[in-house]
């Protein structure tokens, strides 16, 4: 696997030796102070350009990067469509391990790029961007919640939950695991956010996908939250089902106690006797009785 060293000198030079990349910056975890240094970390850069289109006519420029296990073009795709601004991005997987994320952005659109707050400007040829703060994570904290989006965050989880019950009921497993896996799952980790965020007083959160939670949880709370991660069975999904309902009133009753917020007590009460009352219903029930 080439070395930090090698890549950076192989970015960096294919920058200089090239009058139509005015500028490099580099963002991502490779610039923030507090992330943890691992062989898995990318290499996300931009090159600042005069002309995009003189490179993505002919994609075998990359090659000088390294031999490609995989590479995705996302402004190539249909599906997700295009951003369609002006800039293009080669995402590059190499077959030692490392990788590249490598943007592309015009120099003519300049005013529409966002800089984010890990950032570091490597190469500026032009003198075109004023100094930059030192890199942080600031972009990437959690705001406090609002009342209405505690609020809407409480309603979609017990909504929803109703939805999990039914189609294990119906032992439409994929169709229950699609329902606890992605909307139920995603207002917990928005809880948690906020959580972790008051804890810290938002100076940090659960991480992208929450892969911060388990040095951020409670011990308590990380081993109730593994237990939402149910397989595919309809006993073991009620339970992951139990398991999220305890946590996510939990977490919220405590979010609501810091923020003075109104935690939804009666919709808490009427949902979970109903997802018990589904859970004991024999298969061949023609009604709730």
């Amino acid at each position: 696997m080439r070395s930090e060293q090698q890549m950076m000198a192989l970015i960096m030079d294919t920058a200089r030796n090239d009058e139509r990349i005015r500028a490099v910056m580099m963002n991502g975890s490779r610039v923030n102070p507090s992330a943890k240094r691992d062989i898995f970390q990318d290499f996300d850069i931009v090159y600042f350009v005069t002309d995009v289109g003189s490179f993505t006519s002919d994609h075998s420029w990359v090659k000088r990067f390294g031999e490609m296990m995989i590479m995705q073009l996302p402004e190539a795709m249909g599906d997700p469509p295009p951003m369609k601004n002006g800039h293009f991005a080669y995402l590059m997987q190499f077959m030692d391990g490392n990788r590249i994320d490598l943007t592309l952005w015009p120099l003519a659109k300049l005013d529409s790029f966002h800089i984010e707050s890990l950032s570091v400007m490597l190469l500026d040829k032009d003198q075109r961007f004023a100094p930059l703060p030192p890199p942080s994570d600031s972009d990437h904290r959690p705001s406090p919640p609002t009342a209405r989006a505690f609020a809407d965050c409480c309603n979609e989880f017990w909504w929803v939950a109703v939805y999990v019950a039914k189609g294990v009921w119906r032992e439409e497993i994929i169709y229950a695991k699609h329902m606890l896996d992605g909307p139920v799952r995603e207002q917990l980790m928005k809880m948690l956010d906020w959580h972790i965020g008051i804890r810290t007083r938002f100076t940090a959160g659960a991480g992208k996908y929450g892969k911060h939670l388990k040095q951020r949880l409670d011990p308590a709370h990380w081993a109730l939250l593994e237990r939402t991660y149910a397989s595919p069975t309809c006993d073991q999904t009620w339970d992951a089902l139990d398991a999220m309902c305890e946590l996510f009133r939990t977490i919220a009753t405590g979010v609501a106690a810091q923020t003075g917020y109104d935690y939804p007590t009666g919709d808490d009460h009427r949902v979970s006797a109903h997802l018990a009352r589904v859970r004991a219903l024999p298969r061949d029930a023609t009604d709730f009785r």
